[in-house]
C-alpha cells in the first residue's frame, strides 16, 4: 500500500468522523424530507412531461392514421374517374401515412408503457414521502428524548466529584465535624463537673468529721465530772488515751493535705 493510499483513508476517515459527530438528527430528516420532495417534485414534472408527450404521439399517430384512410379515398375516386395513374400516386401517400401511423402507434406503446412505471414511481414515492413524515417526527422525539436523558446522566454522574452535590457533601461533613466536637466539648465539660462536685462530696465529708471529732473533744474537756478524761496537766491512767487521740489527729491533717 502506497503512502498516497494510506494517507488519502486517514484523511477519509477523519472527515468521515468529523462529519457523523457533526450530524444533527433532528436537521439532518428535515432536510432528508426536504430533498424528497424535491425528487418529487421533479418526478412529478418528468411524469407530466411523459403523459404529454404520450398525448402528442397519439395525436401525430391519429392523424397519421386519418391521412392514409382520406389518401385511400382518393385513390378510390382517381379509380372511378378512370384516372389509374392519379390513383396509383393516392396510394403511394396513403402508404407513406400508414407507415408513419404504424411507427407512431409503436412509439405510443412504448411511451404508454414509459407513463405507467413512472406514474407507479410517483405513487410511490409519495407513499415514502408520507411514511417519512410520519418517522420524522417519531425519530425526532426519540433523538430529543435520547438527549435529554445522555445529559442528565453526565450530570448525575458529575455530581458525586464536582459542582453542588460536591460541595452539599462537604458542608454535611463539615456539619458532622462541627457535632462531633461540640459533643466531645460538652462531655469534657461534664466530666470536669462530675470531679469538681465530687471533691467538694468529698471535702464535705472530712470537714464533718473534723466538726464531729472538735465537739467530742470539746465535751469531754469540759465536764469530768460526767465521767469524761481529765484535765492534761493532771497524773491520771486516762493520758494513753489522750496520745492516741492526738496520733488520729495528726492523721487526719495528713489525710487532709493530700486532697
Amino acid at each position: 500500500m502506497g503512502l498516497f493510499d494510506r494517507v488519502s483513508r486517514v484523511v477519509r476517515a477523519n472527515l468521515n468522523a468529523a462529519v457523523s459527530s457533526a450530524e444533527n438528527p433532528e436537521k439532518i430528516l428535515d432536510q432528508a424530507i426536504i430533498d424528497m420532495q424535491e425528487d418529487l417534485i421533479q418526478l412529478r414534472q418528468a411524469v407530466a412531461s411523459a403523459i404529454a408527450s404520450q398525448k402528442r404521439i397519439q395525436q401525430q399517430a391519429n392523424q397519421a392514421q386519418s391521412e392514409a384512410n382520406n389518401w385511400h379515398q382518393r385513390a378510390q375516386l382517381a379509380l372511378q374517374k378512370g384516372d389509374e395513374n392519379l390513383a396509383r400516386e393516392a396510394l403511394n401517400r396513403r402508404k407513406v401515412q400508414t407507415e408513419t401511423a404504424t411507427t407512431l402507434k409503436a412509439q405510443l406503446d412504448q411511451q404508454s408503457a414509459t407513463v405507467d412505471a413512472m406514474k407507479r414511481n410517483l405513487i410511490a414515492l409519495e407513499g415514502k414521502i408520507s411514511e417519512a413524515k410520519t418517522k420524522k417526527d417519531m425519530l425526532k422525539a426519540r433523538a430529543s428524548a435520547a438527549k435529554a436523558n445522555e445529559q442528565l446522566q453526565r450530570t448525575v454522574g458529575g455530581l458525586g466529584t464536582t459542582g453542588s452535590m460536591a460541595a452539599f457533601e462537604r458542608m454535611e461533613e463539615k456539619v458532622m465535624q462541627m457535632e462531633a466536637r461540640s459533643q466531645a466539648a460538652a462531655e469534657l465539660a461534664g466530666a470536669d463537673l462530675e470531679s469538681q462536685f465530687a471533691m467538694l462530696e468529698s471535702g464535705s465529708d472530712v470537714d464533718d468529721d473534723l466538726a464531729a471529732l472538735k465537739a467530742q473533744m470539746q465535751l469531754g474537756g469540759a465536764a469530768p465530772s460526767q465521767g469524761q478524761l481529765p484535765a492534761a496537766n493532771a497524773a491520771s491512767p486516762a493520758a494513753p488515751k489522750d496520745a492516741a487521740i492526738d496520733d488520729e489527729l495528726e492523721s487526719l491533717k495528713a489525710e487532709l493535705d493530700q486532697l
